[in-house]
């Protein structure tokens, strides 16, 4: 497994990673609509970049980024304690099968641990182009059989 590469937490201050980070998930999902179209102004990178609840993550090489993780420390009501999901999780065609995924994974699992979470939790699509994140999510998790809804606001 290749590890010639490091994972970051972005924080504040960190706005051009953000930036980056967005055209990295729009460029891997093909998805520039969604990323790249209407990004947030500074103001707002800038507040979501401070809060403690938000988890971005950069895998970056020679000054690079070769993948990236977005995810939420979400507080539960029923015990005093939280769980994090993992939002959107990226890798570039040239950095997979190296060991990103799992590094950026290994750094949420331990930014869990740093906060009391007591799961991390990921969703996958179950399209034929996701079987390559299945296979990772079966070897580091526990499969839950369940249907996910968008409901409109």
């Amino acid at each position: 497994m290749d590890r010639a590469f490091g994972v970051v937490r972005l924080g504040p201050g960190d706005l051009r990673r953000f930036r980056r980070l967005n055209d990295l998930f729009g460029e891997v999902f093909d998805d520039r609509e969604s990323y790249c179209r209407q990004p947030p102004d500074d103001a707002y990178a800038a507040r979501l970049l401070a809060r403690k609840d938000t988890i971005l993550l950069a895998a970056e090489a020679d000054g690079a980024m070769v993948g990236a993780l977005a995810g939420y420390v979400l507080p539960k009501f029923e015990q005093a304690r939280s769980e994090i999901y993992i939002y959107d999780l990226a890798v570039v065609s040239a950095w997979r099968r190296r060991g990103v995924a799992t590094g950026l994974i290994d750094e949420v699992r331990r930014i869990a641990r740093a906060v009391g979470s007591w799961v991390v939790y990921v969703q996958a699509d179950i399209g034929e182009e996701d079987a390559a994140a299945i296979a990772l999510y079966d070897r580091i998790g526990t499969r839950e059989e369940v249907l996910h809804f968008d409901i409109a606001p």
